[in-house]
């Protein structure tokens, strides 16, 4: 009994101009609630300013991930620089995930600061910004923080003096609070952060080196890597931040990585009960950031039944020692042939966040695709996965949602929205744990794909 909220980008045009990537599209707020055996869909836009005034003036008036708006001339993109520089020409288009605060307040989030948006889950309309409260300024930050009941945390990367401050926000505030702040190890500019995750006592800072690049943010056009630039010789770095005290206990050079998605971490402990690592994993590209660029639509939009998805994602599990050595380890958590070398937009049981967990649930892929085309139960311990796969169907996140009461792992059900090749689609529910179909419900028409979600229980 409740309600899945799923938000991401799902119109990806304005009069006869069409975007050109998966994350410029305009925010698309879709719910399923479930009560009595039955289920009540519905969808919306999310009304922000950035989608108002394109509806308005039929044609781009911010800046979205690839998109600028159209200068009439030299001095008009002047201006818009200028207005860059102070935020308010950045986009607000909150079209990549969605959380329940502590207090109840859902939220609508994407990069920018701005782009934090309070939603009503029931009638999905968009009730206003999210003002913060306190005085930290910058521009961006996680599109994915951790929030739970008792707590709102974020990385807020500093451009100008490479870092990162991390930040905390309790239920019922607006105001952000600085728990510490990392600098970076290495490279021109923080690397991009669009996932973090957490243990019981630790905040685990990523430092790739897919870094935040001023420059590529200025020109009209977009370049290969966007917003961004790959510096390797900057190497790639794992902070790990005290909650409590916001120290910097370690900080440790790993393997190249690019990743979108951290899955979830945990502490390792000797038989006295002292922490002597740090486990994280996360949907890792084997530092390949070509796939960035496949998102492009003109890539997502046609299949000729040829291999186009890069065959290079896997689980990577990073060890970070605490002993006080400088290098960390990153290997496969499991075959990656087990989930089809493709994985990405990821669930746990949100009871096991930041302990030792055995279960994760992502969309993996069966080959030949051109996007991940299943939905994946990954199993760490057996070091197995479960697959579904429905043929020419595209599924979302699959969610996980645990059953009142449940002693086990994996005892509840998993949610995602599935697109069909014919351009229909459903919702689906799986038993999360023997990832079986429960049953699907046929909507009356097809939905575009959405990225992340969350779930509000009914009072």
């Amino acid at each position: 009994k409740g309600t899945y909220l799923r938000n991401g980008p799902g119109l990806w045009h304005i009069e006869d101009y069409n975007f050109r990537h998966l994350f410029d599209g305009y925010a698309t707020l879709v719910k399923l609630h479930f009560e009595d055996g039955r289920l009540i869909a519905g969808h919306r836009q999310i009304e922000s300013e950035a989608y108002k005034a394109a509806k308005k003036n039929k044609k781009i008036c911010f800046r979205e991930f690839s998109e600028v708006p159209k200068h009439e001339n030299f001095m008009a993109y002047v201006g818009d620089l200028s207005k860059l520089f102070s935020g308010s020409s950045l986009t607000d288009n909150a079209n990549t995930g969605v959380v329940k605060l502590g207090d109840g307040r859902v939220v609508c989030l994407t990069e920018t600061q701005k782009g934090s948006l309070v939603i009503d889950p029931n009638s999905l309309e968009t009730l206003g910004r999210f003002e913060y409260s306190d005085s930290l300024g910058g521009l961006i930050h996680s599109a994915h923080p951790i929030v739970t009941d008792a707590e709102f945390l974020t990385l807020l990367p500093d451009l100008l003096k490479p870092g990162y401050l991390v930040v905390r926000m309790e239920p019922g505030t607006n105001e952000r609070k600085v728990i510490g702040r990392v600098n970076c190890s290495g490279g021109p500019a923080p690397g991009w952060v669009h996932s973090f995750p957490v243990t019981q006592h630790y905040v685990v800072v990523p430092e790739m080196p897919l870094r935040y690049c001023a420059q590529n943010l200025l020109r009209a056009e977009p370049t290969p890597l966007y917003k961004f630039q790959w510096h390797p010789q900057s190497k790639a770095f794992l902070h790990v931040m005290c909650k409590a005290s916001g120290k910097v206990v370690t900080s440790v050079e790993v393997p190249l990585f690019v990743t979108f998605h951290f899955i979830n971490a945990y502490e390792e402990e000797d038989e006295d009960g002292r922490v002597t690592s740090i486990i994280a994993d996360c949907c890792e590209h084997h530092a390949d950031t070509s796939i960035l660029d496949q998102l492009r639509l003109k890539n997502l939009r046609f299949f000729k039944g040829e291999d186009v998805l890069p065959d290079a994602s896997r689980v990577g599990r990073f060890k970070i020692p605490l002993d006080g050595s400088r290098n960390g380890k990153l290997e496969a958590a499991l075959d990656a042939d087990e989930h089809g070398r493709g994985m990405d937009m990821c669930s746990i049981n949100p009871a096991y966040l930041g302990k030792k967990y055995r279960y994760a649930y992502a969309c993996g892929a069966q080959r030949p695709c051109h996007f991940p085309n299943t939905l994946t139960k990954l199993d760490f311990v057996e070091k197995k996965a479960k697959n579904w796969y429905d043929e020419g169907a595209v599924p979302s996140e699959p969610f996980f949602v645990a059953r009142p009461g449940a002693t086990e792992e994996d005892d509840g059900v998993v949610i995602s929205l599935i697109s069909e090749k014919n351009g229909g689609g459903y919702a689906l529910l799986l038993d999360g744990s023997t990832f079986k179909e429960i049953a699907r419900a046929k909507l009356p028409y097809g939905l575009p794909y959405g990225l992340h979600g969350c779930w509000v229980p009914k009072k």
